[in-house]
């Protein structure tokens, strides 16, 4: 099992999940994230007391799949977010370690 996160521009999250929308997902989860990649050099603009200001809006979309799915999820995210310019977003996979316990919350 791999889990995908992708960070992307906030106005392109929906049309990712909407792209998913038939996937075969285990789970996912999204959230609004602020952060700055490569145009940190835009930080340096900014004084003491601005600088949080400086973070952009991103959205993070965490998605739990079977090995064999991930190439097809990731194809389908790059396909929605890629708009070619800086600051599209990273996409990262991550194997998923044996878990200690997981618990439903709902069932207990």
């Amino acid at each position: 099992m791999k889990q995908i996160v992708a960070i992307v521009r906030p106005f392109l999250a929906e049309k990712v999940l909407e792209g998913l929308k038939h996937a075969p997902l285990e789970a996912f989860s999204v959230r609004e994230v602020k952060g700055f990649g490569r145009q940190k050099s835009y930080l340096d603009e900014y004084g003491e007391s601005e600088y949080s200001e400086a973070f952009l809006p991103k959205v993070e979309i965490a998605l739990w799949v079977d090995d064999q799915r991930a190439e097809e999820i990731l194809r389908k995210i790059v396909k929605v977010a890629r708009t070619g310019r800086m600051g599209d977003g990273k996409i990262l996979v991550l194997p998923v370690v044996r878990f200690e316990s997981v618990i439903d919350i709902g069932t207990g």
